[in-house]
């Protein structure tokens, strides 16, 4: 199993970082109108757009990841399209799905997904994150790596995208 020293140590740390960072996401998009939520040069993605997206793959993460359910079925497409899409491409396909959803639409799957995540990772052993994502997986990269790579680390990501939106 590969190490990471960036990963919490255990299950705590790991709640205060996903709290941590959906609280500073939370924050940055609270004093913000619908007109700035659903504003977007062009070529580019609006707040809500970032907010979708992070919801669909916080959706992944807890249907596929922690639930096991095929990839594929979590995205609703063909077992050999999936296998066919990088990630550029899976990221397309949730954006032209999500894209004309309304603001009041993001917000809700956003936060019900995330109450699920947690709800379900409180359920769960530390030992249960560190163990191989995938069976088939040559790195045996833990489950841990997919948690934080769909929660806190997203939301950072997408708050740093959200807070350049808003500068524009």
């Amino acid at each position: 199993m590969t190490e990471d020293a960036n990963w919490p140590a255990n299950l705590n740390e790991l709640l205060d970082l996903i709290d941590q960072q959906w609280s500073a996401l939370m924050e940055t998009i609270a004093p913000l109108t619908d007109q700035q939520i659903t504003a977007a040069p062009p070529g580019a993605w609006s707040v809500k757009d970032n907010l979708a997206h992070v919801a669909a793959w916080e959706r992944f993460l807890l249907l596929h990841h922690l639930q096991g359910q095929p990839p594929h079925q979590v995205l609703d497409i063909e077992a050999e399209v999936f296998e066919a899409l990088d990630e550029d491409a899976q990221n397309a396909l949730i954006f032209a799905r999500r894209k004309d959803r309304s603001v009041e639409e993001v917000l809700e799957e956003l936060e019900r997904t995330h109450a699920e995540v947690l709800t379900h990772l409180q359920r769960i052993t530390f030992a249960d994150l560190m163990q191989p994502c995938y069976a088939d997986d040559p790195t045996n990269r833990p489950l841990i790596d997919a948690v934080a790579g769909n929660t806190y680390e997203h939301y950072q990501e997408h708050r740093i995208s959200i807070a350049e939106l808003i500068r524009a």
